[in-house]
C-alpha cells in the first residue's frame, strides 16, 4: 500500500492563497507511525473476533450435547479424547479470556486513535 501524503494546511485565513506547507520528516513518520499502529491493533482485533466467534460456534455445539459423550480437542498439537463435560468448561473459558483481551486491545485502539487525532490537528495536517 503506497503511503498518504501529509501536507500541513494553512491555518491562516488572511493569507488563503498561499501555498500549503511541507510536513518535516519527522512529523510525517510520526504520524505515520501513530496510524501503522492503530492498523497493527485493527488487524490483531479482528483476528482474535473471528477466534471468539470459533469458540462461540464450538461451545453452541456442545452445550446440547451429553455430558458424557465423546469430545476431542487439539491440545499443543496434539488430538485429546475427553467428554464433552471435561471440554466445555475450558472452551468456554477461552472464549471469556479472548473476549477480555479484544476489549483490552479496543481501549488501546481508542486511544491510538485519538492520539493519532490529536497529533494531526496539533500539527495541521491533512492527508492527501
Amino acid at each position: 500500500t503506497t503511503q498518504p501524503h501529509l501536507i500541513a494546511r494553512n491555518s491562516s485565513h488572511l493569507h488563503n492563497s498561499m501555498p500549503s506547507a511541507p510536513v518535516s520528516q519527522e512529523v510525517a513518520a510520526k504520524y505515520q507511525g501513530l496510524m501503522q499502529e492503530c492498523q497493527q491493533l485493527q488487524s490483531k482485533i479482528v483476528e482474535l473476533e473471528i477466534d471468539r466467534n470459533e469458540h462461540q460456534l464450538v461451545e453452541k455445539t456442545l452445550e446440547p450435547l451429553d455430558p458424557e459423550r465423546r469430545a476431542y480437542r487439539l491440545v499443543g498439537g496434539v488430538l485429546v479424547e475427553r467428554t464433552v463435560k471435561e471440554v466445555l468448561p475450558s472452551v468456554t473459558a477461552n472464549r471469556d479470556n479472548l473476549e477480555k483481551v479484544i476489549a483490552t486491545l479496543q481501549e488501546r485502539l481508542d486511544k491510538k486513535q485519538q492520539e493519532a487525532t490529536d497529533f494531526q490537528t496539533k500539527h495541521n495536517l491533512q492527508t492527501e
